[in-house]
């Protein structure tokens, strides 16, 4: 008898401990940071943040900006999960909004944008290419993706290249070949197992698995793109391996020009482990999308 009553605890604890792992998992690791804060933390730096959404085949797209509108653009895109937060640092960087207007964006599914059911890459690039159009103002655009807002930048430009000047791909998956198959991705789409994923990690399977069939065309749409491109990776990347910033050079056979800058001992998140480089870049970028130029100062 006394043994039965330590099982029953025992399993009253293990579905306490579980439920309170979903709903603690689920607010702690959103990744995203809400409107009141984010405007009283710009506000304390000295910048004017401004925060949009706009409303696109009746889902949500919000997005950040900062900067005057008379600028030319910096256009960011982050990674999975994340959220347009990830770039707050370069927005709030006095030196670059001497030079751009800056927006970042929340991809469907994370922050704002409809957080917690991701959706296929086609159709966030859609949306986004809404929003470029919404937000020309007769300026250089240049898009810039993380991680897997790389191939979204990458079908951005094939798509839509009225709107852009230049892209950035920083640490990008673009390889088909690089990719696993990852079969237990879509176990952990459907319930108990989606429930016990945390935050915006629901999301991000979501369309890491939509990804593994939209890779496949990343070839085509590497070819289409006509504007100058650079392409910076860290060789030391665990996660996107270097071998997909050399194919997306051999790959971009249309483009105005290809600049890779290789960095020998970055990781995965090179636009926080090496900001200067990614800055430097920023502020000379007119200059490098049209010329092959030596890493940036700020490298070692």
């Amino acid at each position: 008898m006394r043994n039965a009553n330590r099982s029953k605890t025992a399993g009253y604890i293990l579905v306490f401990m579980l439920l309170a792992w979903i709903i603690i998992a689920q607010s702690c690791l959103s990744l995203r940071v809400d409107d009141f804060t984010a405007l009283k933390q710009f506000h304390d730096s000295g910048v004017s943040l401004t925060l949009k959404t706009i409303e696109v085949n009746h889902r949500r797209l919000h997005y950040a900006q900062t900067g005057s509108d008379s600028f030319p653009t910096l256009f960011f895109i982050h990674g999975s999960p994340g959220s347009w937060e990830a770039f707050a640092g370069f927005m709030r960087d006095k030196e670059l909004l001497s030079k751009y207007r800056i927006i970042s964006i929340d991809r469907p599914g994370f922050g704002y944008s409809n957080y917690g059911k991701g959706v296929p890459l086609d159709t966030q690039t859609n949306m986004i290419g809404t929003l470029l159009e919404a937000i020309q103002n007769n300026k250089p655009i240049y898009i810039i993706g993380h991680s897997l807002g790389g191939p979204i930048c990458v079908m951005l430009g094939a798509t839509y290249p009225k709107y852009i000047t230049g892209v950035i791909l920083l640490a990008a998956s673009v390889d088909p070949n690089e990719e696993k198959p990852e079969k237990w991705r879509p176990i952990m789409k459907t319930p108990p197992f989606r429930w016990l994923m945390p935050g915006a990690f629901r999301p991000s399977n979501d369309e890491l698995w939509y990804f593994k069939e939209t890779v496949r065309k990343m070839p085509e749409d590497l070819h289409k793109i006509t504007c100058p491109v650079i392409i910076v990776q860290g060789l030391l990347d665990p996660l996107v391996p270097p071998g997909n910033a050399f194919y997306a050079k051999k790959q971009l056979t249309s483009a105005q020009n290809v600049n890779l800058i290789t960095l020998d001992s970055a990781n995965h998140f090179i636009p926080w482990t090496r900001y200067n480089i990614i800055k430097n870049i920023f502020m000379k970028m007119s200059e490098m999308m049209h010329t092959q130029m030596a890493i940036p100062s700020g490298n070692k």
